[in-house]
Order: C-alpha cells, then sequence, then structure tokens
C-alpha cells in the first residue's frame, strides 16, 4: 500500500486533499485543497480509491483582465485557515489583532509555562489579548483545555466572544446548568473532563462543594477576568474574596499549568493586594525588590500594564519605523465631556426629605444606647432610607417598606456584612449581581411612621414634585438633538423601571427607551440591548435610551450603540462611575466625544459633597494621570459615613451641625485626598517603573510585517473587497465610516454564500451591508479585514469561482491574463504560487506536526527557460500596472500557451524559493520563542513539492515594443 507524506496532494472522492499528519499508513486524514478544517475527513485506501495528484495548471483559454491576478492572490491569501507564520492561530480566528494587541502574546510565546498579569487599561482588549494567547496555545498543542473563571454576569459573553473570535466552543459551568451537564456524565467523571472547554462562574466553583473536583480535573490553561477581586489586602477583605484567592492559589500551585490573569485594577492602591496577584503568576514576585534591576526584569516578562496613550498610536515614527504601511492609529474618543447638570427640591419633596432625616436621626441617636448590632443596623437602615430617597420616590417607597437586610443579623459585624453591600459602592465589590434592588429600611420598631413616609414618597411619583426626572428629561432632548444615544445608570431597580415608565412618550416619537436591571438574567440583558438597537436602528432618524442599573456597569461592551452616559444616580465611589462610562468609551466608539452628564441635588445634603469630595477630584487625577485610580475604600467610606452623620446630627443636634460639618466631613475629606494623592503616586511612579520594556516595538513591527506578508495588509482588503463587489454588479454607496453595498444584483452563487453569515432575510429583503474601516463593528456590519465572516465569504466565492470554471460569467477573478502595458519594455510574467509547508513543533505534550500555506508573487522577464527572476517588490508593483491597449484574444491565447508550455523549466527556480521560505519560517519560529530555549530545539519547517501554481499573468510592451 502506497504512503503519502503530510503536506502531499491526493486524489479521492472525486476532488483534490492535503494529506494531514495525524495520517497514518491504513487511513489518511484530509483536508480539502483549499478548504478549511471543518471539511478534514477520513479515508481509508484500503477500501477507497486514493492516488497521488498535482495541482491542475492554469488554462490559457481561462484568459481575464488587469485585475484578475490580485483579485485571486488576496482571495487565496483570505481563505487560508494556516498561515505558514510563527503565529499558528493568526489565521484562523475571527479576529484583526491591533499590533499592541501582539505585545502580550509575544510574550507568552516566550515561556514555557505562561504565567502572566495582563492590567491594560480599560477598554484596550485586554479579553482579545488573553484570547490571542488561548488560541495559540491550543493551536500549538502547548494546551489542550482552557477553563475561563469569570462573574456570572460576563459568562456568556466570553462563551460568545471565544465561539465567535476564536472559533473554541465552551461550555457555560453555572449554578443554573450544572445540574444539566452532571446528567450528562458517565460514573465516576468529572464534567471537566467531559468538557474540554469551559467558562466557569468563579463564585459557583469556590465553594467547598465544587472546588475540589475542579482541582483534581483543571484544564492546563486557565484565565481568570477580573482578577482583582480574587486577592484581599493585608488589612483583610471579604469572606468571598478570601474563598476566591484560596482556589486560585491551589490552581496556581501546578507549576506546569499556564495561568493568565486578566485586570484593569491589579493594584487599586493597596501594594499587598497587588502582591498577591504577582505571587499567584510566579510566587517570587510576591516578595522580590521590585525597584531593582533583577525584581525589574523578573515582572517585565510577566507583566503587560499600558494606558491609551500608550497604545493610540502605536508603531508610529517615533518608533523609528521607516515603513508607513505599518503606522498604526487605535481609534479611541478623543476625550470625555463632562458636564453637570443640578437640581433643586420641591417643598413637597424637601419635606418628606427631612422628614425621613429626623425619624432615621432618632433611631439612630436611640439605638446607640441599646448596643452595638443595634446601632449598626439603626445606621445602615439610615444609609438605606437617604440613598433611596435621593434616587426616586419608586425606590424611596420600596425601601420604606421593605424590611432591613441588617436587621436579621446577630452581631454586628454580621449587621455590617449585610447592610453594606447595598448601601455602598466598594471599588472592588465581590460581584454586582443582586447589589441593584432596593435596600430596606425596616425593623421591627418602625411603625406606622415608615407607612406614612411610604405612601407620601408614592404620591409624588411622576408629579411636578419629582424635579430630578424633569431634569433627566431636559438633558436627554439635548443629548438625543445633538445625536447622541445615551445610557442612564441608576443604583437600583425601582429607580430605572420607575424613570424607563415616565420617560415614555417623552422624547420624542422616534425615540425608543428600554430599561435593563438585575431581574433579568445576564443573556436576557444583552437580548434586551440588541433588541433595542434593531429597533431603533429600522429608521436612521430614530434614537435608542437604555436606562439600566449597575449591572451593566462591568464588562459588557455598549460602545456600537451608545455614545453618551447620564449618571442619574451618583454612586458613592467614583470608580463606579469610571467603570460605567467606560461601557461605552472604548476601543470601537465611533463618536469622537463621548459625553458624560451626571445629575446632583444641589441642596438634598449629599449629592454636593459627594460630587465635590469624590467625583471630581476622581475625574482630575485620571485627566492629570491619564488613568483612573481606585479610591481606597476604607478613606472613601470615612467621607460618605461623615456626611450622612452629619445630616442625622443636623437635625438631632442642630447646635453641633454647622461645628461637626468643619471639623469631621473636612477632616475626612482631607485624609481621603491625602490617601488618594499617595495611592496615584504610586500609580504613576507604578507605570513608569514597570512599563513594557521587554518587547520592543521594532520586533513587533517586524512581526506585524511578517503576518501582513502573508494574510494581506489593510488596504489590499480594501481594495479586494470594493473591486470584486463591483464587478459582481453590488451598488456601493460611500458614507462617513466606509461604505454600504446593495447585494440585490449579485448572481445567486455569492448570495447563497453570504447567507450564512449575513442572514438571509436581510439578504431577501434588500437590506443594505455595512462595511468599515474598522476591526470593532456593530452587529448586522462587516469589517474590511481578511478576519470578517463576510470578508472571508466573499473571498471564498471569488477563489472557487475561478478553480471551479464556473460558466456563468460570475467569476471576477482568473487564473490567466495577458496585458498590454507601457510599464514594461519586454515580455514579463507574473506567476501566482501556493507553497504547503510541513512544520514540526515542540510543545509540552510532544511534537506537534502541522501542515501550512502560504502564497506568493514571482516574475520573470523573458521566456522561463532562460528567465531573469525580478525582485519580490518588483513582482508584487505589477499588480499595479494597468492594460494600455487591448490584446487579440486569440493572440492572447497563443502567448498564454507558450508561457504554461514551458513553465516546467521553471521548477527548480520556484522549488529553491520554497526551500528559501522554509528557511525564513524556520527562523521566525524561532525567533518568536528565543527566550525560552528548550521551546525551540525541535522546531522544524520543510517545503512541500511541487508548488502550485494558481495563476500566470503575462505583461507584453504596447504594439511596437519588444516581445
Amino acid at each position: 500500500m502506497k504512503t503519502y507524506t503530510a503536506g502531499s496532494l491526493v486524489s479521492a472522492r472525486g476532488r483534490d486533499w492535503v494529506v494531514l499528519p495525524e495520517s497514518a499508513s491504513d487511513m489518511l486524514v484530509l483536508r480539502p485543497l483549499g478548504g478549511a478544517d471543518d471539511d478534514v475527513a477520513a479515508v481509508f485506501p484500503a477500501f477507497e480509491e486514493v492516488r497521488s495528484a498535482e495541482f491542475q495548471q492554469p488554462s490559457a483559454d481561462d484568459l481575464g483582465d488587469a485585475l484578475a491576478a490580485g483579485l485571486l492572490r488576496s482571495a487565496l491569501r483570505i481563505g487560508f485557515q494556516s498561515g505558514a507564520g510563527p503565529f499558528r492561530s493568526l489565521a484562523g480566528i475571527a479576529v484583526e489583532p491591533r499590533a499592541y494587541q501582539l505585545v502580550p502574546l509575544m510574550m507568552a510565546l516566550r515561556q514555557r509555562v505562561v504565567r502572566m498579569l495582563i492590567s491594560d487599561d480599560v477598554g484596550i482588549g485586554k479579553t482579545i489579548e488573553a484570547g490571542l494567547i488561548a488560541s495559540e496555545l491550543l493551536a500549538q498543542g502547548s494546551a489542550q483545555r482552557l477553563a475561563i473563571l469569570c462573574s456570572p454576569a460576563l459568562a456568556e459573553q466570553w462563551q460568545e466572544e471565544l465561539r465567535t473570535k476564536f472559533g473554541i466552543d465552551a461550555e457555560l459551568v453555572l449554578a443554573s446548568t450544572v445540574s444539566k451537564l452532571e446528567r450528562g456524565l458517565d460514573l465516576g467523571q468529572s464534567l471537566f473532563d467531559k468538557h474540554p472547554h469551559v467558562v466557569v462562574s468563579t463564585d459557583f466553583i469556590k465553594s467547598t462543594r465544587h472546588r475540589d473536583d475542579f482541582v483534581r480535573h483543571c484544564p492546563d490553561l486557565v484565565i481568570v477576568d477580573e482578577a482583582h477581586s480574587c486577592v484581599t489586602a493585608d488589612d483583610g477583605g471579604s469572606a468571598q474574596s478570601q474563598l476566591r484567592y484560596e482556589l486560585l492559589q491551589r490552581v496556581a500551585a501546578d507549576a506546569d499549568r499556564h495561568l493568565l490573569l486578566v485586570t484593569a485594577t491589579p493594584h487599586s492602591g493597596k501594594e499587598s493586594a497587588f502582591r498577591a496577584l504577582l505571587g499567584l503568576v510566579k510566587p517570587e514576585l510576591a516578595t522580590v525588590e521590585l525597584d531593582s534591576d533583577s525584581g525589574r526584569r523578573l515582572l517585565a516578562a510577566h507583566f503587560v500594564q499600558r494606558k491609551r496613550a500608550d497604545v493610540r498610536q502605536f508603531l508610529t515614527v517615533r518608533d523609528g519605523l521607516a515603513d508607513d504601511s505599518l503606522r498604526e492609529d487605535t481609534s479611541f474618543p478623543s476625550d470625555r465631556f463632562f458636564k453637570d447638570e443640578t437640581y433643586q427640591l420641591t417643598p413637597a419633596y424637601r419635606a418628606l426629605l427631612e422628614d425621613a432625616i429626623a425619624y432615621a436621626g432618632e433611631r439612630v441617636t436611640a439605638a446607640g444606647d441599646q448596643g452595638k448590632r443595634e446601632a449598626r443596623i439603626a445606621w445602615w437602615s439610615a444609609i438605606a432610607l437617604l440613598r433611596s430617597l435621593v434616587s426616586s420616590p419608586r425606590a424611596a417607597a420600596q425601601t420604606l417598606q421593605t424590611r432591613s437586610a441588617a436587621a436579621t443579623a446577630a452581631t454586628a459585624e454580621e449587621a455590617d456584612r449585610l447592610g453594606a453591600p447595598l448601601t455602598r459602592d466598594a471599588s472592588d465589590s465581590d460581584a454586582l449581581e443582586g447589589l441593584d434592588v432596593a435596600p430596606g429600611a425596616e425593623t421591627e420598631e418602625a411603625g406606622a411612621r415608615l407607612a406614612e413616609l411610604a405612601e407620601r414618597a408614592a404620591q409624588l411619583e411622576g408629579t411636578d414634585a419629582d424635579r430630578k426626572l424633569a431634569t433627566l428629561v431636559k438633558q436627554l432632548k439635548a443629548l438625543l438633538a445633538d445625536g447622541y444615544h445615551p445610557i442612564v445608570f441608576c443604583r437600583y431597580i425601582p429607580t430605572a423601571e420607575y424613570v424607563a415608565e415616565k420617560l415614555d412618550g417623552k422624547l420624542g416619537r422616534k425615540t425608543v427607551v428600554r430599561a435593563v436591571t438585575g431581574t433579568l438574567s445576564p443573556q436576557q440583558r444583552l437580548q434586551r440591548i440588541e433588541e433595542l438597537a434593531e429597533e431603533a436602528g429600522e429608521d436612521a432618524a430614530a434614537r435608542r435610551v437604555l436606562i439600566a442599573t449597575d449591572c451593566l456597569s462591568e464588562g459588557v461592551n455598549l460602545q456600537h450603540h451608545f455614545d453618551a452616559v447620564v449618571h442619574y444616580d451618583l454612586a458613592w465611589n467614583p470608580t463606579r462611575h469610571d467603570q460605567r462610562e467606560g461601557r461605552v468609551d472604548r476601543f470601537g466608539q465611533k463618536t469622537d466625544t463621548v459625553k458624560i452628564i451626571t445629575l446632583y441635588g444641589s441642596d438634598n445634603g449629599i449629592d454636593g459633597k459627594v460630587l465635590e469630595v469624590l467625583i471630581k477630584k476622581h475625574r482630575q487625577i485620571r485627566k492629570d494621570l491619564g488613568i483612573s485610580v481606585s479610591v481606597p475604600d476604607a478613606a472613601s467610606s470615612g467621607v460618605t459615613d461623615a456626611i450622612v452623620e452629619w445630616l442625622l446630627m443636623r437635625s438631632q443636634r442642630p447646635e453641633q451641625a454647622s461645628l461637626f460639618e468643619v471639623e469631621t466631613v473636612d477632616e475626612k475629606a482631607l485624609t481621603l485626598e491625602l490617601d488618594w494623592k499617595s495611592a496615584a503616586e504610586r500609580e504613576k511612579t507604578s507605570r513608569s517603573r514597570f512599563a513594557q520594556r521587554t518587547i520592543r516595538p521594532e520586533e513587533v513591527a517586524r512581526e506585524v510585517t511578517a503576518i501582513r506578508d502573508t494574510l494581506g495588509r489593510a488596504g489590499e482588503i480594501h481594495g479586494f473587497v470594493r473591486q470584486t463587489l463591483t464587478a459582481l454588479e453590488a451598488v456601493l454607496r460611500n458614507d462617513d465610516t466606509g461604505f454600504t453595498a446593495d447585494l440585490s444584483g449579485t448572481p445567486i452563487g455569492l448570495r447563497d454564500a453570504l447567507a450564512s453569515v449575513i442572514g438571509g432575510d436581510a439578504l431577501e429583503r434588500g437590506k443594505p451591508v455595512p462595511f468599515r474601516a474598522t476591526a470593532a463593528v456593530a452587529r448586522g456590519e462587516a469589517a474590511l479585514v481578511r478576519t470578517d465572516p463576510v470578508v472571508g465569504a466573499l473571498a471564498g466565492y471569488v477563489l472557487n469561482a475561478a478553480l471551479d470554471d464556473l460558466s456563468d460569467g460570475s467569476r471576477p477573478a482568473r487564473r490567466c491574463g495577458v496585458i498590454r502595458t507601457k510599464s514594461v519594455e519586454t515580455r514579463t510574467t507574473l506567476l501566482l504560487v501556493r507553497y504547503r509547508f510541513h512544520l514540526t513543533l515542540p510543545s509540552r505534550a510532544g511534537e506537534r506536526q502541522l501542515i501550512a500555506e502560504d502564497a506568493r508573487l514571482l516574475a520573470f522577464e523573458g521566456a522561463p527557460a532562460t528567465a531573469t527572476w525580478l525582485s519580490a517588490e518588483e513582482a508584487l508593483n505589477l499588480l499595479d500596472l494597468t492594460a494600455d491597449e487591448n490584446t487579440d484574444r486569440s493572440f492572447g491565447v497563443r502567448t498564454m500557451q507558450r508561457v504554461l508550455g514551458g513553465l516546467p523549466t521553471a521548477k527548480p527556480h520556484l522549488e529553491a524559493f520554497g526551500n528559501e521560505l522554509a528557511t525564513e519560517l524556520l527562523t521566525s519560529h524561532r525567533r518568536v520563542r528565543t527566550a525560552a530555549g528548550e521551546i525551540v530545539r525541535g522546531v522544524n519547517v520543510v517545503a512541500q513539492k511541487p508548488a502550485d501554481i494558481l495563476g500566470a499573468y503575462v505583461y507584453l510592451p504596447v504594439s511596437g515594443g519588444a516581445a
């Protein structure tokens, strides 16, 4: 029985295939030539006819115009599923990484076991960076299984990102899914063995019942999202954080496990928490002197942290790059425009607030004599009452009618644990799930007094007495008139529902208003947002307004649908404001300036101080440093506690209120400011000390050049899409961000190919497809990058039409061409050649055998037997030549036949060039792994023979010139 080497061509089942390394003598694992991994098949030569094959040479009858070569080359490169460069996954993923996003990947490939803390600023793309590393380790075989640990609210988003962008199908392991998953297990089987890739709720898996099974069967690659919530500082932390930290310690204890920690806030002003994170990455980092040369070098290999200014213009002239095509500007909004809009209480609302403050003050004073537990219960009830009253009448009414969570506490410590999450906004809150419910203020002693206050609050709903709501309506109308789509953030569910209800019909007929709160599951929240976008998107003049609680303030990307933020309720920690704003102010936001409007009551005794002492100072620090610095929680709580205490004392002991405000509130504010400045200085120093210098820009530029030479540059993709669609009779219309394409007049074969990625309904309705010049696009849009599904489907159609010799005339690319041009002085032939390579890559699991592809342009002057070969740059320049004179078709066919007949004599040069490419690839593979010698040894690249000639194009001088 004949054996076939990996990478060779065979013919079976009526088509040509590439032999894959997984093949054996009695079973061939085959991938269709030019096909994807999804089309791989197993063939048994003992039962099916298999024979050696060579790629079919172009036919002289298949003549095209001057664009044919370029379109075919681009279609081929776009269709590559396994590029030949050192990054094995980039050809097969559906995301176009920015150059700066390759830095963590390059750092990872220099480690035998990848241990990294990725701490880039909000909105830069940490999920993409972690996903790139994961897909690369899986593609190379360095990892076999993957687990994402994240909050349950973000689990489905992670699952979607992995599936759509990286082709990784991961199972959700959540409290709501585990029972169903466990029913499908065999006796004694762990679900982490059954499902190789999982997205796991950190809070679910940290429990004693489940963590032991997870640790025993933990995948060899773990990514931890929002990792800062899994560590505690020396001054203690929540029990939940401690449990998460204990889980991660056990996961990190396996020195052979890849571990990626992802967070935008690695230390939040707490050095001990930062050290705890670093210790998970590498134990030595927990104690090493980071100011020493050895400490900095050790940290630099495992830690990447950049702000927007560092990546906004990555690979620019200042980096010493001469190639303008490598320059890459990343589009972030140029700035946040802040506007603080005040309102004043009406007499009715003021009377309600004053009576509530008087009641709360009496309760706190009386409870102080009853014991520590009673005092803490009264304290949390008072804060809950005041925050809800300032939020909305409906939140106030519900709080007044709801029992305080702290009232069930047996001790003062338990009262603090139960009361704080619902009334405070800690920067490192354990989770946002369930924290937007209205807190309770009712206790056993409340009696009829709270019921009377609740009734008065309910009577204020939607009336002229609610000036806060009236102010919101005014601000929203102004934003909508300026073309903005705002998100309104509220602290509590009743407030969000109230605002959405009362806004209905007040913002114009073409404005759609919807609410998203913690009453919806994470998936339902995303669904509602998409429905809102689609509903408002049917009419270009329509506007959308989303009312949300802080369940959307972390992790959810909203930049495609919204571009303004209104803080209806002030958070008592400005980090929460920054998280809200970060949902829209991030990469992919098309608006130059994101507008931020903050509503605050000038006379309610709370908002003004919070705005002045917390929010404005936070903004100033962010403006000065270019990054956000988390507020020290203890100092922040001290300020807000002092404000509340002053309010309560004002009604109980008015003679001391003024003095108390000066001596206590301002004293607490001063302490906060000093702590904050100290944290800001530490952050500034940290950013300077730990700036990422392990990977230099010129190293990134070199790899970006190699990637784009293999897979295509942005300009090539843009030109390919435009030229192909035009050739296929699509109607293109330019707009501010790219162009739209009406595909209704294109061939049925193309529309069938696009139906699965665009949607058959949209095509049938004749809805134009928007093509955008950015990789960050909204649903229903296509990005002008090779990895976009629409671009991929278009390339597949062009390539298949050219190779299958379709007879319907809908072939924008042809495999041959004869072009007369003034730009050549003698006959010049351009060949489009596909090379296949057999790669041997070492990994911890042993050597992995892979097949990769590359497409190159080779050109020569004269006849093939006596060819003068041109440089790669000269060959590429031929694609830009245009015809200056028509060519008689019969003459063109005869010319093409002579050239094709002589191509066998060029075979030695094609093979020698293939060997040169193999040597270059071997060098590049070793280069990116240079810092990890043990994973460089064993790398090998061999060019398969013969190479495939996909296209041949002859350029002749105009009549009268040499031929």
